[in-house]
């Protein structure tokens, strides 16, 4: 899979080469491991993968009154919604806008779909649909399959000890508490169902902050018995300046055939973008992330970004999901740290203009992996004063943020950590 909106990256989770999509493309994985017979019979720590921004399947029902356009559908029963790249392209990607975006209420603080449209996560604990984020297994939406495959190819069972905990990636956590709830579940039932053995987790981009936020709230007792292992994947512990970004333009998915400005209607309405928003645990407040010819937007100074951009509801969603942000308390279980680095990633917007609603910023780049900034991606180094359980940081030179999930030599490391 290339995206990151995957719609952050697509957002945080591009797809570099979606532009491909047409017609599908049906290659296999590059890493597609066959089974290996007389494999030695040992303990093996199920997995549970949990997802970045973008990187689970999202089904849709339509009953709606009004569409935007005469190529919409009004009525429609249950269908794949993301990723659906036959949704994703010319004269119909504002009727897949307009079923996937959100509405925020300035009343309730939450969000909720477009009248007439239902969504659902499907596949709950199936690693089916974090393994291909497209069912149709098109490669532009292969996501966690490689690992899957190698999993398997080590002796363990898609059916038995490797689970799927997809969620509704486009919620910040304050929305997504039963899903904590349910996590927790899964995690019981699994160490139950295979012979009390720990598990371990597999997280993806925003799926590292998501674990972070479920494990705070639970008790060390709790986590010793429970939990053998997160490995963190590109983790966006403290956010990145791609979020705001998207927020100014608008993330075009890497596609030169789609417009980051018609995107970017679903994208800002996503709680989970503001939620990935550079962290001021991490960035000073009187760092400039944003410039025009007569002034600068400091980290301290984003909720004027937010109202010059006319988009006041992006800040008040920022503001629920900012207790997330401001606890950073340590994990307190075995930790690995991987994420690769030295890949350009914007840094900075600046502007040829002070009126920042009519025009697209220049990117300003620094270092990361294209996606999250280093300085984010390395955040869970300050956590190593902070907990007994170990916590290590692995870093691969010029891997980006979605190649990191099939990098050989970060398969290598897992196999390694895993003694699989």
């Amino acid at each position: 899979m290339r995206y990151f909106i995957v719609l952050l990256s697509i957002l945080l989770c591009g797809f570099q080469q979606i532009q491909a999509y047409w017609p599908f493309n049906q290659k296999k994985s590059i890493y597609e491991y066959k089974s290996i017979e007389n494999v030695k019979a040992k303990p093996l720590s199920p997995v549970i993968f949990v997802p970045g921004y973008g990187g689970n399947q999202i089904d849709a029902k339509l009953h709606k009154t009004s569409t935007p356009s005469v190529y919409c559908s009004k009525d429609a029963d249950w269908f794949n919604l993301w990723l659906n790249l036959e949704q994703i392209v010319p004269l119909v990607v504002n009727c897949w806008v307009d079923n996937i975006k959100l509405y925020y209420d300035n009343v309730t603080k939450t969000t909720h779909n477009t009248p007439g449209v239902e969504t659902r996560v499907p596949g709950w604990g199936d690693p089916e649909v974090v393994h291909w984020i497209d069912p149709s297994h098109n490669m532009n939406g292969a996501y966690f399959i490689d690992i899957g495959n190698l999993l398997i190819s080590r002796g363990y069972d898609s059916k038995k000890n490797i689970r799927g905990a997809p969620y509704d990636f486009r919620k910040a956590p304050n929305e997504n508490r039963q899903y904590f709830i349910d996590l927790k579940e899964l995690v019981e039932a699994t160490y139950e169902s295979n012979d009390q053995i720990p598990i371990t987790f597999i997280a993806h981009s925003m799926g590292s902050p998501m674990i972070l936020v479920f494990l705070q709230q639970q008790t060390s007792e709790w986590k010793k018995k429970y939990i053998a292992r997160v490995i963190s994947l590109a983790g966006a512990w403290a956010g990145s300046v791609k979020a705001l970004k998207v927020y100014a333009m608008g993330d075009d998915l890497d596609s030169f055939l789609l417009s980051g400005k018609v995107l970017r209607e679903e994208q800002i309405s996503n709680p989970s973008t503001a939620w990935l928003l550079p962290s001021p645990l991490f960035w000073s407040g009187n760092e400039v992330l944003v410039k025009t010819p007569k002034r600068s937007y400091t980290m301290g100074q984003l909720e004027q970004f937010f109202n010059d951009l006319d988009f006041r509801n992006g800040w008040e969603m920022r503001k629920n999901a900012m207790r997330y942000v401001l606890n950073f308390n340590a994990p307190d279980v075995e930790l690995h740290c991987i994420y690769g680095d030295r890949v350009p990633t914007v840094e900075q917007l600046v502007y040829e203009k002070d009126d920042i609603t009519e025009q697209a910023p220049t990117l300003v780049m620094g270092l990361g992996d294209g996606t999250v900034n280093r300085r984010s991606l390395r955040a869970c180094k300050y956590w190593s004063g902070y907990q007994t359980a170990n916590i290590s940081n692995i870093v691969f030179s010029g891997v980006n943020h979605m190649d990191i999930l099939k990098n050989k030599k970060v398969l290598d490391y897992i196999t390694r950590i895993m003694q699989i």
